[in-house]
């Protein structure tokens, strides 16, 4: 007799998702009717059903958020990370993610890694005044372990930044028993290889859940969300004093007189890097159409 339950997605692979159920983890495959919706990805809440000890994917539940790149569903808190040394991050990787979950309402915190070898004060300094939290950490050392911790307890969270930053090393250091593997990094190139091949749900316990994602350069972000540029303002928190005081209401704050955002740019109210990665992402943004992302 077959049995029905509802259980959440931890591991995607080959067309096979590990599901945690009240009666433990069900390796399962996916009805065929899904392909006519969007396909389950780790963090989704779905219903499956249990025939002896093989499960089918029945159904997707409705979803809170769900992303493209990292391809995960149901997140309550992105936090992403970075580091400035070996390999150096650009901002604008930061702010383009940062944006993308903005946009869907989530949480965004960033974690600033190999603050042993580099205290990356510049980019403290950027994104706390732009109103994320900031963790300064080093697995090396275990700094600011324990405050991410803390920053992610009870939350289903995913981990996300440039290939080589150190998202296993960190995972690693909140829970020893993972015993993730860990890339090295290109000295010559600057950036690792990419240790994470697919995005699993790990149990911290507490009810803390994270995803610890495939890593991504500057060359992947075309493979990433773009928002729609009458929306993309709104995605940056550190806009919002500024925001509907402009001269012209419909002000795209590039080239318009009397825009306040500019004005706040100038005054050092906002940081120029943010302000340049809006212009970065508004040019891509101006030539998508919104039918386009339908």
């Amino acid at each position: 007799m077959n049995e029905k339950l509802t259980g959440r997605i931890v591991r995607s692979l080959s067309g096979f998702y590990d599901v945690q159920t009240p009666k433990g983890l069900i390796t399962c495959r996916g009805r065929g009717s899904l392909r006519r919706s969007a396909s389950p990805l780790t963090g989704d809440l779905v219903e499956i059903t249990l025939e002896g000890k093989k499960g089918m994917v029945e159904k997707v539940l409705p979803r809170k958020n769900s992303f493209i790149r990292p391809a995960v569903a149901n997140i309550e808190l992105l936090v992403i990370f970075a580091a400035n040394v070996n390999p150096v991050t650009e901002p604008f990787l930061i702010d383009r993610v940062a944006a993308i979950a903005g946009d869907k309402e989530v949480q965004v915190a960033l974690c600033v890694t190999k603050c042993d070898l580099d205290p990356a004060i510049d980019l403290m300094r950027v994104y706390s005044r732009a109103g994320f939290p900031v963790v300064l950490a080093s697995a090396e050392t275990g700094q600011g372990v324990q405050e991410l911790m803390a920053l992610i307890r009870g939350k289903v969270v995913a981990f996300t930044g440039n290939s080589g930053v150190g998202k296993s090393s960190m995972l690693n250091a909140l829970c020893p028993g993972l015993g993730l593997p860990v890339g090295e990094v290109s000295e010559k190139l600057g950036r690792g290889r990419h240790t994470t091949r697919h995005v699993e749900l790990y149990d911290l316990g507490e009810g803390t859940f994270v995803a610890d994602t495939p890593g991504f350069s500057s060359f992947d972000t075309d493979q990433m969300e773009v928002l729609l540029k009458e929306n993309l303002q709104y995605a940056f928190p550190d806009f919002a004093p500024y925001l509907g005081a402009c001269q012209f209401h419909d002000c795209s704050h590039r080239k318009e007189p009397g825009c306040c955002l500019r004005a706040a740019v100038e005054g050092g109210n906002v940081e120029p890097t943010r302000y340049d990665s809006y212009l970065r992402l508004y040019e891509k943004a101006a030539q998508i159409k919104a039918w386009e992302l339908k």
